[in-house]
Formats: structure tokens, C-alpha cells, sequence
């Protein structure tokens, strides 16, 4: 039973909904009358991702990345891993990346770092949570759904261990289910 791993909900889906369009907003005042590359970073980005292009009135195109640091711990293991790389070259071209968290920013710091090679026209980064009191890195989003406060969190499309991510909400994980 999930619920009994959930402490609270921190952002409720009808919030999220309402961070998201906000998010669009910006992006599509931003970008009118450009071309734009979005690029998910999967696992955890494809719900958000999925909801943010559907608010998105541009002409966009899609591609999808998959970089690990976690693993199945609760904390950043310092070491990035690129799992699939990009499959369309984005020189010249609007790149946005859509992240589900930045927390300690190496992950995101170190992906930027290495499409910044790639001589993009611009290169931005869209996060639904920002989490600023885990920050090892000097690195912020450009386009930040929500800052949240120093806590685990599960759901829409955040996980732990490869669970929860089909939660509507985004919720506290009980310490419980991560500190043994």
C-alpha cells in the first residue's frame, strides 16, 4: 500500500496544473516565432514534460535523454551517467531541457555543461522543483515550477527506487521507507 509511505502532499494536482501553464506562459512569450527543441530527461521529467508540451503554442520538436546519478539510493551518488544520448544534433537550434528537479545541480550543471559543447543557439532548462538548500553546484533554472523545501519527494514522475511515479500529487516520503 502506497499511502503508508506518503508523510504529506506538498503540491496537490490541481496545483500543479496551475505551475505548469504558468511555466508555458513564459516559455511561449519567450520563444514566439522561434523553432524550439525540448528535451525530456527521463524517468522522472515524462509526466511533467507530457503536460508541459501540450501547453506549449510553438513549433516545437521533441527528444528525449536519460541521465542517472541516484541509482536507487535517496542521495546523489557525485557520479553522472549519460544512459541515452540525444539523437538529433542541436547546433544552431533553441534547446529547452525539462527536468523534474534540480536539487544539488551537478546532474543538470553537468548535462549543460556538455550540450553548451554542442553550440546551441540558446540552451535553457525548464524544472517543475527547484530545491535550493541541497545546492552543491552554482546552477539555476531558468523557467522553475516551484521552489520546495529540503525534503524527499515522490510523484509525478519523481521516484524512489523506481516507485511512486504514478502519483497524482507531489508528496513527502515517509523517512521510514528510505532510512534503514
Amino acid at each position: 500500500m502506497v499511502n503508508k509511505d506518503i508523510q504529506s502532499v506538498l503540491i496537490c494536482e490541481s496545483e500543479i496544473k496551475e505551475i505548469v501553464k504558468g511555466l508555458a506562459t513564459k516559455i511561449n512569450k519567450d520563444y514566439i516565432g522561434e523553432q524550439l527543441l525540448v528535451v525530456c530527461m527521463l524517468k522522472g521529467s515524462c509526466i511533467f514534460f507530457s503536460d508541459l508540451i501540450r501547453e506549449l503554442d510553438l513549433d516545437i520538436r521533441l527528444e528525449f535523454m536519460r541521465i542517472s546519478s541516484y541509482g536507487n539510493s535517496a542521495k546523489t551518488s557525485n557520479n553522472v551517467k549519460i544512459i541515452h544520448d540525444l539523437q538529433e544534433d542541436i547546433k544552431g537550434k533553441n534547446v529547452l531541457i525539462v527536468e523534474d528537479i534540480i536539487d544539488s545541480g551537478r546532474t543538470i550543471k553537468n548535462l549543460k555543461e556538455l550540450l553548451a559543447k554542442r553550440e546551441p543557439k540558446s540552451l535553457r532548462v525548464a524544472t517543475m522543483l527547484d530545491k535550493p538548500d541541497r545546492r552543491e553546484v552554482d546552477i539555476n533554472g531558468e523557467y522553475i515550477g516551484k521552489v520546495i523545501p529540503n525534503e524527499f519527494v515522490v510523484g509525478y514522475g519523481l521516484d524512489y527506487a523506481q516507485k511512486y511515479r504514478n502519483l497524482k500529487d507531489i508528496c513527502v516520503l515517509a523517512k521510514s521507507v528510505y532510512l534503514n
